[in-house]
C-alpha cells in the first residue's frame, strides 16, 4: 500500500505537458468536478437557506408548539384557558425549551373608507420575545406592553398598502361576539410596520397589547387563548412536541380544561409539505452532478492508463498484481478529484459569501416570499457532500479500472 501510494504521489506531481491528451482531459476532468460540487454546494445551500427562512417567519408568527383548548378549531376564534396552568412551571426542566408566553386571538376587521380587510389581532403579554418582528421592522417601533393597556399596534407593509394606511395613524378594527348584535369598534395606533414577504401572514395578523383580546372578549386577566412555546432546536420539535404533551395532559384533571398540544408544523401542513418537496430537487441536482463528475474521470482515467501503459506492462513484468497497479491509478483519481473538490470549495465559499453579504442575486418576494436569495450551508453539509462526491466517483472508476487486467507485459514492453 505505502509503494502504491508513493508512485501515485509521483505521478501526480508530474507536470503534463500542454500537449499531451491526459493533461487536456484532466484539465477538463477536474474542471468538472469543480463545477459540479460548486453547483452541489450552492444548490444545498440555497434550497437549505430558502427552508429556514421559511421556517423562520412561520415560527416568528406562531412559535414553534402551541398549547390550546382542546375545543378551539382554526378559525382563531378561540376557547380561553385558565393562565395559571400548573404544569407551566415545569415545561422549563424541557431541556429544549427555551420559552413559554401566553397569546390570544380574536377575528376582526379593518375599515378604512372604501377599504375593508379582515385580520387577527394577536395579543401577548410584556413577556413575549419580539427579537422575530423586531428584525423585520421597517418603521416605528416595537408596542410597548410594560405600563397600562396598549392601544398600540404592529401593522404588516402589506396591509398598509392595501388599506391606505401610514405609520401613527388611526387603525378601527370591527369585533363580533357570541350573543352580541352590534359588533364592538376600538380604535389602534399604528406604532410600527413590520415587513417579512410571507403574505398570507403579512396580510392577517395585526399584533397587541394581551389586555386588549382579553377585554374585546370579555375575560378576565386569567382567560388566554393558550401558550405559545419556543424551541431551541428545530431538528427535535417532535421529541419536544410529546414531551410537551405529556406534560399538558398529566395535568388535565378538571372537567372542561382538557388542552391539546399541536406542532406548528401540523398547524399548517400544506406550508411545511411543500417545503419537504424541495428536498426532492435536491436530490436530483445531486445525482445528475455527481453521475457528471464520475464520467468526466472514467474517462480521464482511461486515458491515464493508455499512456502509462508502459510503466503498467513494467509493474506487471517485474511481477505487481492487477490489483496493485489498479490501486495506484485508484490513488491518482482520489488526488485528482481531491483537487478539483478543494477549487470547487473555495469558489462555492466565495459565491456564497458574497451573496450573503451583497445580495447581488434578488428575488420577487410576491412569488418567493423573500427578497434576496438566501444561502445557508452548515459544516457537515460540506463534509457529507465532499465525502459523498470523492466515495461515489471512486466506486465509478472500480469497473474502469479492470481493463489494466487486459494490459499485457510483452505488448508494451516491445512497444517503441
Amino acid at each position: 500500500m505505502v509503494t502504491e501510494l508513493f508512485i501515485a504521489r509521483r505521478l501526480f506531481s508530474v507536470k503534463e505537458k500542454k500537449h499531451h491528451l491526459s493533461g487536456r482531459i484532466i484539465t477538463i476532468a477536474v474542471a468538472g468536478i469543480s463545477l459540479g460540487i460548486t453547483l452541489m454546494l450552492v444548490a444545498v445551500a440555497v434550497v437549505t437557506g430558502f427552508k429556514k427562512e421559511i421556517r423562520d417567519k412561520v415560527f416568528g408568527f406562531g412559535s414553534h408548539i402551541q398549547v390550546v383548548n382542546f375545543d378551539s378549531n382554526i378559525s382563531y376564534e378561540t376557547a380561553p384557558v385558565n393562565a395559571n396552568q400548573p404544569f407551566l412551571s415545569r415545561l422549563k426542566n424541557i431541556r429544549n425549551i427555551e420559552s413559554v408566553s401566553p397569546f390570544a386571538t380574536k377575528p376582526g376587521i379593518i375599515k378604512t373608507g372604501e377599504n375593508i380587510q379582515g385580520i387577527v389581532l394577536k395579543g401577548v403579554d410584556s413577556h413575549y420575545n419580539w427579537d422575530f418582528f423586531a428584525a423585520n421592522l421597517i418603521r416605528g417601533k416595537i408596542p410597548d406592553l410594560s405600563g397600562q393597556r396598549s392601544s398600540g399596534v404592529l401593522v404588516s407593509e402589506q396591509l398598509c398598502s392595501l388599506l391606505l394606511l401610514k405609520l401613527d395613524d388611526p387603525l378601527f378594527m370591527y369585533f363580533v361576539n357570541e350573543n352580541e348584535k352590534v359588533p364592538r369598534i376600538r380604535q389602534f395606533r399604528i406604532c410600527g410596520i413590520y415587513r417579512t414577504n410571507l403574505q398570507e401572514f403579512d396580510n392577517l395578523f395585526v399584533m397587541g397589547d394581551l389586555r386588549q383580546v382579553q377585554h374585546i372578549n370579555n375575560w378576565d386577566s386569567l382567560k388566554v387563548s393558550g401558550f405559545e412555546i419556543k424551541i431551541r432546536d428545530f431538528k427535535d420539535m417532535e421529541e419536544s412536541t410529546m414531551q410537551v404533551r405529556q406534560m399538558v395532559t398529566s395535568y388535565n384533571t378538571q372537567p372542561g380544561s382538557t388542552l391539546r398540544t399541536i406542532a406548528i408544523n401540523h398547524k399548517y401542513p400544506q406550508i411545511f409539505d411543500w417545503l419537504s418537496i424541495l428536498d426532492t430537487n435536491v436530490w436530483v441536482i445531486l445525482t445528475l452532478m455527481v453521475l457528471v463528475a464520475g464520467f468526466n474521470m472514467i474517462s480521464a482515467l482511461l486515458v491515464l492508463i493508455l499512456e502509462r501503459s508502459r510503466m503498467i506492462g513494467t509493474l506487471k513484468a517485474l511481477g505487481a498484481p492487477d490489483s496493485s497497479i489498479r490501486n495506484i491509478f485508484l490513488y491518482l483519481s482520489a488526488f485528482l478529484i481531491s483537487r478539483g473538490l478543494i477549487a470547487g470549495n473555495l469558489l462555492a465559499v466565495a459565491l456564497m459569501l458574497l451573496q450573503k453579504h451583497f445580495h447581488f442575486l434578488r428575488l420577487d418576494p410576491t412569488s418567493y416570499y423573500m427578497d434576496v436569495v438566501p444561502v445557508h450551508l452548515s459544516f457537515h453539509h460540506f463534509i457529507l457532500l465532499n465525502a459523498g462526491a470523492l466515495i461515489i466517483t471512486l466506486l465509478m472508476l472500480i469497473a474502469p479500472s479492470l481493463y489494466i487486467s487486459r494490459i499485457s507485459p510483452d505488448k508494451t514492453l516491445r512497444f517503441d
